[in-house]
């Protein structure tokens, strides 16, 4: 849920709001073809943050999620999986650090359980664990016009995904892949930072952020794929999520052992569905070579900016060469398979 200070801020600017869910700032076939081919920015409200601060902050965090903590500097961020004993993720982060904290960005409708759960290991570690989602809003951006309209408010930008630049004045600002950014600031100059960013790029609704992030093959775990992948699954260790280097984490033995014995029979694959009925999280896929059988799930699914819908859905290795793939039913509409933006194994 957005905070009712940021949110009247984003009602006052145009935002329509669904659901606590940021729909449009008016025109939301316009916006997706604005990310396509233009600069945007989007208030990302569908996102929530967990500081972890404290002593132990970082040997506690390198000891429950999938990435290596260890090698985190304020300079980095990178992408991270919390996993089940089973090897099943609860939930997926971008993690990076500021001053003695690290921030764990993911999706907000998890963020309760997921803030809990840490706290049950946390034990007498000298650790805090707190919801800063209402005291740091974040703004994502994207098209060249963004790093234009940003080199006027930041003296360096970040070059490289995943490369972080922090300012006094404006707030933390970390590059993404697909010529992207994120900027996360404190409440009063989020505000100031949006009317100024706005004044250069189009305002956009979260649903173009999230297409955008389908179309960079970054997946997002909410509350109806929890425990359903193994990160490879998923494709978290092609996108630098997963470390099989580092020390043990809950479920890393089967992640290794999925790694290492050949035993991974599914991947996520970048695919877009024609026709009006919008494609959900959760919904199962069917390919014509299984006789029937649900062979897949969709991941995260959105508008695409000429009709029909773009998705990431997890679906068997076979069903991606092998015959059709089915939306909803063995009958259900034919999904076109699209390249990612990174090789398939």
């Amino acid at each position: 849920m957005m905070t009712t200070t940021w949110q009247d801020f984003l009602l006052s600017r145009g935002a329509h709001i669904e659901t606590d869910a940021l729909s449009h700032f008016g025109d939301a076939v316009a916006e997706l073809r604005a990310a396509r081919d233009g600069g945007i920015v989007a208030p990302l409200t569908h996102l929530g943050l967990i500081t972890c601060s404290g002593e132990d902050a970082q040997t506690f965090l390198h000891g429950q999620l999938s990435n290596d903590v260890k090698k985190l500097t304020p300079a980095r961020s990178e992408y991270a999986a919390y996993c089940s004993p089973k090897g099943r993720m609860l939930a997926n982060f971008l993690l990076w650090q500021e001053d003695q904290a690290y921030c764990l960005q993911l999706a907000r409708s998890l963020l309760p359980a997921m803030q809990k759960r840490l706290g049950m290991f946390v034990l007498r570690a000298k650790v805090k664990l707190e919801d800063a989602s209402e005291s740091r809003p974040v703004l994502g951006l994207a098209g060249k016009a963004a790093a234009e309209a940003l080199s006027g408010l930041f003296p360096v930008l970040p070059q490289q995904a995943h490369q972080v630049v922090h300012d006094p004045a404006h707030g933390t600002l970390i590059a993404l892949p697909g010529e992207r950014f994120q900027l996360v600031a404190e409440l009063e100059s989020a505000q100031r930072l949006w009317d100024q960013l706005a004044a250069k790029l189009t305002p956009v609704g979260t649903p173009c952020w999230e297409w955008l992030e389908i179309r960079n093959g970054l997946p997002l775990i909410t509350p109806v794929t929890q425990e359903q992948f193994v990160p490879q699954m998923a494709n978290m260790e092609l996108i630098g999520a997963v470390d099989f280097k580092k020390g043990c984490y809950p479920g890393q033995e089967i992640v290794a052992r999925s790694q290492y014995l050949g035993q991974l029979k599914r991947r996520m694959i970048l695919a877009h569905a024609a026709g009006a009925i919008p494609p959900r999280a959760g919904d199962e896929l069917f390919s014509s070579e299984l006789d029937g059988q649900a062979s897949g799930m969709v991941v995260n699914a959105q508008a695409a900016p000429d009709d029909g819908y773009d998705l990431l859905a997890v679906v068997q290795t076979a069903g991606i060469t092998q015959g059709a793939l089915h939306l909803k039913s063995a009958d259900g509409p034919v999904l076109s398979v699209q390249p990612l933006p990174y090789p398939l194994p």
